[in-house]
């Protein structure tokens, strides 16, 4: 899948769910779940156990059916693993540019981790796909990503940390590009006991969020959808 491709269906979707599974199996299991929710996306971030062989299983799994990519990613070393595992994107909480050269060359999406002005205009500018603001809800949420948004309209914006169905619409609103989503909606815990119906009604939750909050955008622009 090309690295167009892959940017046009993660903003399509809107949403990108943030797993820490306790194994490739339950992996999967959330896989399944929010997919069925209308998700097909996932984010296998590094602390999950054999993460990079997680990654392998899953996209041998999926295939092109659901976007695997890798987060917490931290250095290009640990990139290209992933890469060489599947990973179809790769994210990191923190910006090392480095990781960024390697995945431009790759050809892979890349969505480094910034929270000042400084750093994402940094992360933009080195060749970022997408810049994650993180940990956004600790400097204001969507305020604080709609002042970032003021002078930088042109950079894509994923904020991370604080993002929920309760915020969800407010983020778009405030100008993001797509949402890093963590436990809120991928609920291993629900998963383990069983209850995946309520990991695949947040999925649609979430995804429904993502709909509303842009269509009301776009027609307060006086655009389509």
């Amino acid at each position: 899948m090309t690295k167009d491709i892959v940017l046009k269906r993660i903003e399509e979707i809107g949403v990108i769910p943030v797993v820490r599974a306790a194994s490739a199996d339950e992996a999967v299991a959330v896989a399944e779940a929010i997919g069925e929710g209308g998700i097909p996306v996932l984010e296998i971030t590094m602390t999950v156990p054999g993460a990079v062989t997680v990654i392998a299983e899953l996209s041998k799994r999926f295939g092109d059916q659901v976007l695997v990519g890798a987060g917490t990613v931290l250095d290009p070393e640990t990139a290209g693993n992933c890469i060489k595992a599947g990973a179809q994107f790769i994210v990191s909480p923190a910006l090392n540019l480095r990781t960024i050269e390697l995945c431009n060359r790759e050809r892979i999406v890349i969505f480094p981790g910034s929270l000042t002005p400084t750093e994402v205009v940094t992360a933009w500018e080195s060749g970022a796909d997408a810049v994650k603001v993180f940990p956004c809800s600790a400097v204001g949420g969507p305020k604080y990503l709609r002042a970032l948004k003021a002078p930088l309209p042109q950079i894509r914006l994923v904020p991370t940390g604080g993002v929920s169905l309760t915020t969800a619409k407010d983020f778009i609103a405030a100008g993001a590009w797509a949402l890093g989503v963590g436990a809120d909606l991928v609920n291993t815990e629900a998963i383990r006991s069983g209850d995946r119906e309520s990991v695949i009604n947040a999925a649609r939750g979430y995804v429904e969020a993502v709909r509303e909050a842009r269509a009301t955008l776009s027609k307060s622009r006086g655009t389509s959808v």
